[in-house]
Order: structure tokens, then C-alpha cells, then sequence
């Protein structure tokens, strides 16, 4: 396993260029405020905008099994985000995207911003920007369809909200995923209380971590999946169709490794 703690190194240049930013930014919008208005549409038209964004899609849920030894969720709000949630016809590439705004809402509705620097939930062309300008990618990846993964998350975060992000690498199989992974998930969940990005290699569907269950038979994960695209479903229907479920970890695949994102958001807190 590989622990990589994720924290750009501010250049005067790049920080002027958020300053510009940081004047023309807003609160972070409620759930009956969210209008995206063409900004995050990018190019594709062929998908509707959903008017809202459902909040705490997982709210309700059954617990996987009754023998829970322990367990532990994130705490606080944020928004689902997925496939085409915006206009922009992303599917087979976006899923990435997604989940780092979904981290992204997490953010602007439980952290304390820092000073002068409250910005709502970036679109995709904003992501890739971003990443452009860190130097992380080149000029071509603006407009591309190229994916993103855990790492790239991680400087998307730490970009626009100054928080840091833990990068842990775990190899595949059962015995590091079963312990090792829902060790560093229940210690994340406890300490900083917010949502976890996870991809792998032959596993390479994006996936938000919303909650770690363990029992007496093995360990559960909550996982959200951004790849939902179509009409606005209500939270009931998504938790009935798995777009929000407990998925077992001995499910996942043992071939693959997986890296998770964990943003470190301890000291931004606020009081829930």
C-alpha cells in the first residue's frame, strides 16, 4: 500500500489567476437554486439540464446485513452528481468528472471556506481548465474527452478549495481490500467525514465512497455511481436501480488495484 499526500505548490502566477476568479464567485447554491445556465454544457447539447440536483441520495437506505461490527458514513450534505446532470453528454468518459463534483458539493456545503474564497461546484470545462493550468495536463486536454482519475482529483480539489487530499494505493486482492482499505475508509470517515473518490485499473469506473460497513461475514462499501444518465429520478428509484447500494468487497474486482482519494477536510469543518 502507498499513502501520497496531495498539495500544489502555490506560484504567484497561478494564485493571481484565482484571485481574478475568487471576485466573480458565489455562494455555493441551494438545491432549488442550482441553474447551470450553459457555463458546464462544454459542447454536446443532446441531454436536457436537470432543473435540480437531488441532494443525500443515499438517505433511507437499508443497512446491508444486521451484524454490523462496526460502521461508519459520511456526515453532513452534498449534491448527485452524474452522466449528462448538466447538459453535457459525457458518457463513457465523464464519470471522473462527476465524482469530483460531487466531492466538490460536499465541500461548499460543510466547510468553512477560506477567506475570499467561496466558489460553487466547478463544471467540466472549468476541471480541465484547471488541470491545464496547474501544468498537470497540456493545452489539448481543454475540450478533450480524456478521463480523469483519483490523482487528478486530488489537485482538482486542493486548486479551487485548498484542501489537501490523501492518495492511498491498494493493491488488488481480497486480503488487502478487505482489511487494509475498510481500515483507511473507517479512519477517514471518523476523522474527516467526507465523501471518498476510487478508481482502479481493470475496475476503471470512477465511484464516490459515501460509508464503509463491517460484519461478522466481511465488509460492505457505499458506494455512489455517476454513470446514471437519463430522465430525473427520485431518491427512492435510484437506491431500487443501485446507483446508490451497499456493494460487498469481495465484489470488486480482485485483479484490479485501486486507488482512493481522501480528502483531508478535518480542519475545514464545520459543526454538524
Amino acid at each position: 500500500m502507498l499513502y501520497v499526500f496531495v498539495k500544489k505548490k502555490k506560484r504567484k502566477k497561478e494564485r493571481k489567476k484565482r484571485e481574478n476568479m475568487d471576485k466573480k464567485s458565489v455562494p455555493a447554491p441551494s438545491e432549488e437554486e442550482i441553474d447551470w445556465g450553459g457555463s458546464g454544457a462544454g459542447g454536446s447539447k443532446n441531454l436536457q439540464k436537470d432543473k435540480t440536483l437531488l441532494k443525500n441520495v443515499h438517505t433511507g437506505l437499508p443497512n446491508p446485513t444486521s451484524d454490523a461490527i462496526k460502521c461508519s458514513l459520511i456526515k453532513g450534505d452534498y449534491f448527485y452528481f452524474h452522466y449528462g446532470c448538466d447538459g453535457q453528454d459525457d458518457r463513457g468518459w465523464g464519470c471522473g468528472y462527476r465524482t469530483v463534483q460531487t466531492l466538490s458539493s460536499w465541500i461548499c456545503h460543510n466547510c468553512s471556506p477560506p477567506k475570499n474564497h467561496s466558489r460553487p461546484v466547478p463544471s467540466l470545462p472549468e476541471i480541465q481548465q484547471a488541470l491545464v493550468t496547474m501544468g498537470d495536463k497540456t493545452h489539448s486536454f481543454s475540450g478533450s474527452r480524456e478521463w480523469i482519475g483519483t490523482f487528478e482529483g486530488s489537485l482538482v480539489l486542493d486548486h479551487f478549495y485548498d484542501v489537501p487530499c490523501k492518495v492511498v494505493h491498494v493493491r488488488g486482492g481480497g486480503a488487502e481490500l478487505e482489511h487494509v482499505a475498510v481500515a483507511e475508509l473507517h479512519q477517514h470517515f471518523e476523522k474527516h467525514s467526507s465523501p471518498v473518490m476510487m478508481g482502479g485499473d481493470r475496475d476503471n469506473s470512477s465511484k464516490g465512497v459515501l460509508g464503509v460497513w463491517t460484519g461478522d461475514k466481511g465488509s460492505y462499501l457505499l458506494v455512489l455511481d455517476p454513470h446514471y444518465c437519463g430522465c430525473e429520478l427520485d431518491r427512492t428509484e435510484l437506491q431500487r436501480r443501485g446507483w446508490v447500494a451497499w456493494k460487498r468487497v469481495s465484489s470488486l474486482d480482485q485483479s484490479s488495484f485501486y486507488n482512493l482519494c481522501l480528502p483531508q477536510t478535518a480542519r475545514l469543518l464545520n459543526v454538524f
